[in-house]
């Protein structure tokens, strides 16, 4: 039997004088303790210690082994906010939430969905937890997140921008598609009026990408839409995209971007075209007068790297 008591001693564990060698004393039972034993104690410690630093080391110390006990220690420390007059203490429960959250993910364990759900679906949250449990959810993989995971992706009212993204990179994680609709529905936006959601445009894309909607005309229509986009990156999204999907019509969409402004929007279409069609586009763009010297060299150099092993 654990004397709680004499472990907290041995580590100065409410010593909030040298918060540093509480957590050095902590970490120095693994050479003292088993591995069960240690689980107790890390569990013990997570209960009653009311220091944000500590506790956030415990819990990376307690993510080694994972245990189901442990785990319902995570979900009481997730939902609980403790708030105080000091804002940076504040910063750091906020920080020891969202890392709870993180831990909790590890464990894949549906019983774990309903508390994360509680604190996505809380607008007063602080938006890290909320980013954090958005993840979690998608690292689980219960579908019985889908329907709240798609309203946070549809709130345009949503004040955090970050965690519409999160929400659209789980419901990829989730591949459940009753996402298709909401997420399509983001990149038919008009064109500059969503220049901040540029980032939310990218993990949409990306979570289309790993539903695999190969028969989808109107993704196909949405992508190939997104090759227009103001942004690069959300244009080399979507051709890495529209390579990956079998849609009849991928080629000739990215075929366009080869004479893109944007050299690195270029470079992500030839690599992609010789992905569908192999060697023929690297002469095509050699030998032809048409296109910029930028990318005659990536194509030599393609070929070089790829076709003379």
């Amino acid at each position: 039997m654990l004397d709680f008591d004499t472990i907290a001693k041995k580590c100065n564990l409410f010593d909030e004088t040298d918060v540093e060698a509480v957590i050095n004393n902590i970490a120095a039972l693994d050479e003292e303790y088993s591995k069960e034993d240690l689980v107790e104690i890390y569990n013990y410690i997570l209960t009653v210690s009311k220091n944000p630093d500590i506790l956030s080391d415990v819990v990376r110390f307690a993510d080694r082994f994972r245990f189901k006990s442990t785990l319902n220690v995570l979900i009481d420390l997730l939902l609980e906010k403790n708030e105080t007059a000091d804002a940076v203490v504040n910063e750091k429960f906020v920080n020891l939430r969202a890392m709870c959250a993180k831990a909790i993910a590890n464990y894949k364990d549906t019983s774990a969905v309903t508390p994360l759900l509680y604190c996505l679906n809380n607008k007063d949250e602080h938006y890290r937890v909320r980013l954090a449990c958005a993840d979690a959810l998608g690292k689980i993989g219960d579908k019985y997140a889908v329907a709240p995971l798609i309203d946070v992706v549809k709130d345009e009212n949503e004040k955090s921008v970050y965690l519409r993204e999160s929400a659209a990179s789980a419901l990829g994680l989730l591949g459940d598609m009753r996402a298709i609709d909401p997420l399509v529905s983001i990149l038919e936006t008009k064109q500059g009026l969503m220049n901040k959601f540029t980032f939310l445009k990218e993990r949409v894309i990306e979570a289309l990408t790993k539903l695999r909607l190969d028969d989808n005309e109107r993704v196909f229509q949405a992508l190939k839409s997104s090759l227009d986009d103001e942004s690069a990156q959300v244009r080399i999204n979507a051709i890495e995209a529209l390579m990956e999907s079998s849609h009849p019509k991928a080629a000739e969409a990215i075929r366009a971007c080869l004479d893109d402004k944007d050299e690195e929007v270029r470079k992500n279409a030839l690599i992609a075209l010789y992905n569908i069609q192999g060697r023929d586009i690297l002469d095509e763009v050699i030998s032809l007068p048409t296109y910029v010297e930028s990318l005659k060299e990536e194509a030599k150099y393609m070929i070089e790297e790829y076709e003379n092993d």
